[in-house]
């Protein structure tokens, strides 16, 4: 369902390509196959997902990554195109741009994120890599938008600048932006943000944030976060029993490898006053949490709801192309 780039990479006509020269304080030339994680060489969907990594950097010199010199970290974000991106390929055409993100040791919750220098490098990338995308690349398809972690950070901040625009919103299917927190405040001051309010509305936004009832210090769960619950799609405290799971898909995040799948495996419901998706996973003690706080399931955004949001994407993609053909 899409390309991976092999370690030499080859241009669309397939003639190799000589490895980029591009420095670390150079940005990705996204003409090249080699700065796509994932670009199909001709659609076989409908509808495309342009779709932005979380976090795989965590060093401390250089702030940003050098991405098109760093084997390693191109194998990580690999990897996430099966382990998260795997729920929106099996509907749409892939496409993952690479891009200079931030360490998240630049980046400081009580601040202004979207204002802060190293965060808008990376921000800035995958703009870049958007505008092209639609130039050369969509030829005009509807698209979905999807991220988590930093890349939904990235993600809202290309909504707000780039989706005031109603021709680009009227080809909007829907944009997960799933491990950051989408505010009330913004769909006020950015009217063309739609949350949505149901398992088939279009054009709207899906963002949630995971998390045990008590959890407390969560650095991407900001006050006056909105949520939809992703098992029974209801966006008030309604809970969803684990009944609803369709399945819980774990994977080795940076190789893409499935580690197992668990149908049932949790249920959840929206605390209404903090707008955490709240859930009690049968084996907490065997989920690695990462640097986030205890009870704080960031690192299972994907992973827990995988069934679920794989089908819901196919749903949401069936009601925006039966919606444009009844026009």
């Amino acid at each position: 369902m899409f390309l991976k780039i092999p370690v030499l990479p080859t241009d669309e006509d397939g003639e190799a390509m000589t490895p980029t020269t591009d420095s670390s304080s150079q940005r990705p030339d996204y003409s090249r196959l080699d700065s796509w994680a994932s670009r199909p060489t001709a659609p076989t969907q409908s509808v495309d997902a342009f779709y932005v990594f979380p976090t795989i950097y965590s060093e401390d010199d250089p702030l940003n990554m050098d991405i098109m010199h760093r084997r390693d970290l191109q194998q990580k974000a690999q990897g996430l195109m099966v382990a998260q991106a795997g729920v929106y390929s099996a509907s749409a055409d892939l496409f993952a741009p690479y891009y200079r993100q931030t360490s998240f040791v630049a980046l400081d919750a009580d601040e202004n994120m979207y204002e802060n220098e190293y965060f808008r490098i990376g921000a800035d990338d995958v703009a870049a890599a958007f505008d092209y995308y639609l130039t050369y690349l969509n030829q005009g398809r509807p698209f979905i938008l999807a991220s988590h972690s930093q890349g939904s950070l990235v993600m809202i901040d290309l909504i707000r600048r780039r989706l005031d625009d109603p021709g680009l919103l009227s080809r909007l299917v829907a944009a997960y932006l799933i491990g950051y927190s989408v505010l009330s405040d913004d769909l006020k001051e950015y009217p063309w943000m739609k949350f949505a309010t149901g398992a088939s509305d279009t054009g709207v936004i899906i963002s949630y944030n995971t998390q045990a009832a008590g959890a407390t210090g969560s650095p991407v769960l900001v006050d006056g976060a909105l949520c939809i619950n992703p098992l029974n799609w209801k966006t008030d405290g309604t809970p969803a029993d684990k009944r609803l799971n369709r399945g819980a898909v774990f994977f080795d995040d940076f190789s893409g490898t499935l580690i197992r799948e668990v149908p049932h495996y949790a249920g959840a419901g929206i605390n209404t006053e903090t707008g955490a998706l709240e859930t009690t996973p049968p084996d907490p003690d065997q989920l690695d949490l990462g640097h986030f706080p205890a009870g704080v399931y960031h690192k299972f955004d994907y992973a827990f709801w995988y069934r679920n949001l794989q089908a819901n994407v196919a749903t949401r993609v069936d009601s925006y192309l039966s919606g444009v053909k009844s026009e």
